[in-house]
């Protein structure tokens, strides 16, 4: 009676497989791990700004929003809001989770508004973004 070897092609295929597939695997858990530990590293700051629509705040070169109902329209029929600091800086606001969700919701009750928002930033490129942790109206100045 003959025995098979037990590194016959038909029976290596399968171990190769699993071998390949967990190195490819380290890399991609690598990668997420240093993305999360980035983001625990990232400090919260504050931010203080008026909440517009995205396509204004870059097609208007606004420095401010033009008024609550033009914000609020532009924001329902899609467009993205943003926040424009005070030194003309644009914030993207992002979601902390994947798959990511828009943030309009969190910021519509503050359209044209002059807000604090407290978050994390992250930058890339020329963008900035930022997680929100918590949004306010900022008091009008005496």
């Amino acid at each position: 009676m003959e025995s098979r070897a037990a590194n016959s092609p038909s029976e290596a295929t399968p171990v190769k497989f699993i071998a390949f597939c967990a190195k490819a695997a380290i890399p991609g858990l690598l990668l997420t791990a240093a993305v999360f530990m980035a983001a625990a590293d990232s400090p919260s700051v504050t931010v203080k700004g008026y909440v517009l629509d995205s396509a204004c705040a870059f097609t208007k070169d606004l420095s401010k929003p033009i008024s609550k109902q033009c914000a609020t329209s532009c924001a329902n029929a899609g467009s993205q809001l943003v926040i424009l600091a005070e030194d003309g800086t644009i914030y993207w606001p992002i979601a902390a989770t994947t798959p990511s969700s828009g943030q309009n919701s969190k910021l519509l009750p503050f359209a044209a508004d002059k807000v604090i928002v407290t978050g994390k930033v992250y930058q890339r490129g020329g963008s900035k973004a930022i997680v929100i942790d918590k949004i306010e109206a900022q008091a009008p100045q005496k």
